[in-house]
């Protein structure tokens, strides 16, 4: 990395470490620049150069050098993104990024932005054999068809305060929500309620008993997993959607959160900080055998998801700045995928994002893609 003004004397290089890599990311904040490279699937190696002092508005391009002058090489730039964090000031839940809906191809790691927006767009499920993503925003529902392009909002009725842990059962025939329930002194209840729309969401949780964050539904459509406030300590329940009748799954100390169904519906898979840091688990469907899945001292791992065909499960990595049991807005993350029995994971993409980026259950029903939520202001 290098700058230089109109005398040479003020030509400053600092070259880094990395040795070939493929991914690229140069960040300002006033006057440091940070470069930072990593070769697909490995942790940045970043390097300064501080006191630049540099208009507002400055130009940013790509480019390459050949040291072979007599060797002629093509080099393709590809998922380029230019992005504006979060200012200082930002108050989390008060002040939002715009957001641009994208999807990946995991095979390859090639991303491409479906739509932006201004809003503050969350947690999307692929659904509908890869035809449709739904998100919300705003407290809405909302459908994106790739077909026609087009994005019309799910009726829900009273249900207009919707967070974004909305999960769709397997085949497609439920849809599960969280609502801030004025009944309940407007904390999360959950509801089930027609995919197509639905002006009475039917209650399953009930009044009073405390928060309740959706995050899964079981293959045979009879249960529902959530994350719950109870006994003044968060854990991860369960509840028969017939009876409405509540069972605990976990009972630790921290906090479990982010549980899902394997696809044959023996496992439940989750995060939790009971060992320290974040880290992905999985137990058996009726919460046995606890079974840590990643090791890591660096990163913060959040909301697994196993693949439609139960042989990956891809997750959000946030960084070891935020704090214990947070998932916050607009932080540099990555996203990782490993073997649905454990494993050493692997980086698929460098996001700013965090909070909504991949809440909810987004594969498509091939295997072969996700979609997620990245931010800029």
């Amino acid at each position: 990395m290098s700058y230089g003004g109109e005398d040479d004397s003020s030509f400053e290089q600092i070259t880094s470490t990395d040795l070939a890599p493929n991914v690229i990311q140069l960040e300002r904040k006033e006057g440091v620049y940070c470069l930072s490279t990593a070769t697909l699937g490995r942790p940045f190696t970043s390097i300064e150069i501080e006191d630049v002092q540099l208009h507002n508005e400055v130009f940013v391009g790509l480019y390459a050098c050949n040291a072979a002058l007599d060797l002629k090489e093509t080099i393709v730039f590809s998922n380029v993104r230019i992005i504006k964090p979060a200012a200082e000031k930002f108050t989390p839940y008060v002040d939002y990024l715009g957001s641009r809906m994208e999807i990946m191809d995991i095979e390859n790691g090639h991303r491409k932005l479906v739509f932006s927006s201004v809003h503050s767009l969350q947690a999307p499920n692929w659904i509908k054999q890869g035809k449709e993503l739904v998100y919300n925003s705003n407290g809405f529902l909302y459908k994106y068809s790739f077909e026609n392009k087009q994005i019309r909002q799910i009726a829900s009725g009273f249900a207009q305060n919707n967070n974004n842990d909305h999960v769709f059962s397997f085949d497609g025939k439920l849809l599960g929500i969280s609502h801030h329930n004025q009944e309940d002194q407007g904390d999360s209840s959950i509801y089930i309620m027609n995919p197509e729309g639905d002006q009475f969401p039917k209650k399953i949780t009930k009044n009073g008993v405390g928060v309740s964050y959706l995050h899964g539904i079981s293959p045979d459509n009879k249960t529902m997993i959530y994350t719950a406030y109870r006994k003044g300590k968060y854990d991860i329940y369960g509840i028969n959607i017939e009876t409405r009748e509540e069972f605990q799954l976990t009972d630790t100390k921290d906090l479990d959160d982010g549980s899902e169904f394997s696809p044959d519906g023996k496992h439940i898979y989750f995060n939790s900080n009971r060992t320290g840091n974040m880290q992905l688990w999985r137990m058996k469907s009726d919460g046995g055998s606890p079974e840590q899945l990643t090791f890591d001292t660096h990163y913060k791992d959040w909301f697994p998801h196993i693949s439609p065909d139960g042989k990956w499960v891809v997750f959000i990595s946030f960084p070891p700045t935020i704090g214990f049991g947070e998932h916050s807005f607009y932080q540099h993350c990555t996203l990782r995928i490993m073997p649905a029995q454990g494993g050493e994971p692997k980086i698929i993409a460098y996001i700013y994002g965090g909070q909504g980026t991949i809440n909810v259950p987004s594969w498509n029903d091939n295997s072969k893609q996700i979609a997620f939520v990245t931010n800029s202001d």
